[in-house]
């Protein structure tokens, strides 16, 4: 709602400060979104989108991703990311359909995703809102 009104500038109206106020820069949502622009969140959004197959939470909110690394210029997403059990019936599809996903994303023009198993999933890599969502708060 109020993203619109960023864009308006504010003049002083006060009589002994005639100077237009500064605009408070925009806090972006991390740093490291600042860094490398609106990749890194459309690419967290696609990633919201996949959902674990047993677990009605999306992988994102799960802690399935340990690596997010973005390429800005070159477009290139590189991703760790786990399973919730070595032996979890989709180990040997669900990266791809991860790779896939991403590649959907606006400006993205290479992926790679790589499934490690180290450090083993925990159900502490899960945000609140996923452990809330699951009841385990």
């Amino acid at each position: 709602m109020g993203d619109h009104l960023k864009d308006i500038k504010v003049k002083s109206v006060n009589p002994l400060h005639p100077e237009p106020r500064r605009e408070a820069p925009v806090a972006p949502e991390s740093a490291a979104d600042a860094a490398e622009g609106d990749l890194r969140a459309r690419a967290i959004a696609a990633l919201r989108t996949i959902y674990d197959p047993e677990i009605p939470v999306n992988i994102h909110e799960l802690g399935l991703i340990y690596t997010l690394d973005v390429d800005e210029a070159g477009g290139a997403l590189y991703v760790e990311m786990t399973l919730t059990a070595p032996a979890c019936p989709v180990a040997q599809t669900f990266p791809g359909m991860v790779e896939a996903r991403l590649r959907e994303v606006e400006g993205v023009e290479e992926v790679t995703v790589k499934l490690v198993w180290e450090p083993p999933w925990t159900q502490e890599r899960m945000t609140e809102a996923a452990r809330l969502q699951l009841g385990l708060l």
